[in-house]
């Protein structure tokens, strides 16, 4: 879709010579989608802050238990890939 936008003169410069003219939609397209996913985020972050409050999951308890828990998923998740890739493991 073609639209209309007004800049400063300045950032086009600025984005012209970081990544030249004929790059210029692409350029906004990634800076929108980052930007996007940004104000995402914050919303994400903002509509759960204080979700944990006074609770601590057991796998928190400790460094130890938490570093437990995470070694866990990673395994798990090794587990999944190398059954979705056919027992193909990491340098293999």
């Amino acid at each position: 879709m073609r639209t209309h936008i007004i800049l400063p003169a300045e950032l086009v410069k600025e984005m012209d010579r970081l990544v030249g003219k004929r790059r210029r939609s692409k350029f906004m397209e990634e800076a929108v989608k980052e930007k996007l996913r940004r104000e995402a985020l914050g919303s994400a972050l903002k509509e759960t802050a204080g979700v944990l409050k006074g609770a601590v999951p057991p796998e928190w308890e400790s460094p130890e238990k938490a570093a437990d828990w995470v070694a866990g998923l990673r395994a798990e998740e090794t587990r999944r890939l190398e059954s979705k890739l056919g027992g193909l493991g990491a340098g293999e």
